[in-house]
């Protein structure tokens, strides 16, 4: 039996991780990852905060989001995850600079993304003896005038990864186990038997060799991020199924301050994170999101747009960066986090602060949305893929197979990452799921 999984992102390599663990039936077949990048995690995998939630999320989803969380702590706690991918627990913080007479409007699910909110409408508030307690803000948060910081998470439901990190290493297990990456590759065809017409193999284009090789395939794992629907189009020309994911596109700096040392990060906050979320200021048309990170890092993010046209390749991102986008999401760093003005204690519209952030990194990348606000994680019916192409599977006999599609995990793609590999593995596997993932269908 042979796995082949289209896009070697945080979902791609999740699925291959646990094909090859030790608790997998499939561990001792063949599994292939084909990524189109000429840089493995140039797209979301790479450039995303890595905010880990457990339970922020919409009933269809929670059970997912709890099995994930779950799961990256355990792969954190037995190997060594806050140095080699800047695991930490961490507490989430609302900035209110609003009327504190305001009433907040609880919902669930993506309507903060889709109505261009704060993240921190959905996080899942308790009774107040519940919250993790803080004593203040983090010293690298710039007090604001009116400003109000409040804890929105409760003890050990929120962490923080590296992403890129966490990729590489997922990547590095898998190779040591015998996992086959193509880089820069594609997917060009499936390949299928003349007499059943069953999938069996799929024909792969190297960009940099400029040959193509078939592949033997007896399950195909579509999870190319917001690629999924081109991908799937170009194998199935003529399926009945038409994958309404599209690309959110989201840009990001990774920041230094002088506020926010090592020392402060092992001394100050005992290896713990923050994740600061708020709509201030309120005249800069986006919902600020902040996190700390491992190695005295601070990643910001909340300026989207879908307006962006995807590109054909995730680097191409860079080529496409609005500068002028940038130096917003830029001001909106120092407005919260740059160094007070001399002789004042807090930020105002009147007394901004000055400029002493370091710039380590900007980003653009594009993250998968559907219209419904949940993934896609499911087998596709053969009936859907058109020309009588059909898979290997208990029905047709012989090994059992399949088409999956894993992708639309909007701005939750790295917390959901673990619980969808284990679940995409489990239904290869043909073993009862994890986590009802049964309202992900297509």
């Amino acid at each position: 039996m042979s796995t082949v999984i289209i896009g070697g992102g945080i979902i791609g390599s999740s699925v291959a991780y646990f094909l090859t663990s030790d608790s997998s039936p499939h561990k001792d077949k063949e599994v292939h990852v084909i990524e189109a990048s000429s840089q493995l995690f140039s797209a979301a995998s790479g450039y995303a905060a890595g905010f880990l939630a457990k339970d922020w999320f919409s009933p269809a989803v929670a059970p997912l989001g709890a099995l994930s969380f779950d799961l990256h702590h355990q792969l954190a706690a037995e190997n060594s995850g806050k140095e080699k991918w800047g695991y930490m627990q961490g507490t989430a913080l609302s900035l209110d600079v609003s009327d504190a007479s305001a009433k907040r409007i609880a919902c669930r699910g993506d309507d903060w993304l889709r109505d261009g909110t704060s993240r921190a409408e959905v996080a899942a508030r308790g009774d107040e003896s519940s919250m993790t307690v803080i004593d203040e803000a983090p010293a690298w948060l710039t007090k604001q005038k009116g400003g109000r910081v409040e804890p929105i998470s409760e003890e050990g439901t929120v962490a923080q990864v590296d992403p890129l990190r966490l990729c590489k290493y997922l990547m590095e297990i898998t190779v040591s186990r015998g996992v086959k990456w193509h880089h820069p590759a594609q997917v060009i065809s499936v390949v299928t038997d003349p007499d059943t017409n069953a999938i069996n193999a799929v024909k792969v284009l190297n960009f940099a060799s400029q040959t193509e090789s078939v592949i033997p395939c007896t399950n195909l794992v579509i999870c190319a991020g917001p690629w999924t629907s081109r991908v799937f189009k170009n194998l199935f020309p003529s399926a009945r199924l038409q994958l309404n994911v599209s690309a959110l596109a989201g840009y990001s700096l990774v920041l230094r301050s002088p506020r926010h040392t090592l020392l402060h990060e092992r001394d100050t906050y005992r290896g713990r994170s923050h994740a600061v979320f708020t709509t201030h200021p309120r005249d800069c048309g986006f919902s600020p999101e902040v996190f700390s990170r491992e190695g005295a890092e601070i990643y910001i993010a909340g300026l989207n747009s879908s307006q962006i046209p995807l590109p054909n390749q995730a680097e191409e991102a860079r080529e496409i960066m609005d500068k002028q986008k940038i130096d917003e999401l830029k001001a909106v760093a120092v407005r919260l986090m740059g160094k007070l003005a001399e002789g004042h204690l807090e930020c105002s519209d009147d007394v901004p602060n000055t400029d002493d952030l370091e710039v380590l990194r900007e980003g653009l990348c594009f993250r998968p949305v559907t219209n419904s606000g949940r993934p896609i994680i499911s087998r596709i019916k053969e009936e859907l893929l058109g020309l009588g192409v059909k898979t290997k599977s208990s029905e047709t006999g012989g090994e059992r197979g399949g088409v999956f599609i894993a992708t639309g995990h909007g701005p939750w793609g790295i917390s959901l990452s673990l619980g969808t590999g284990k679940v995409v593995a489990e239904m290869i596997d043909g073993v009862k799921t994890s986590a009802d993932v049964s309202g992900f269908g297509v």
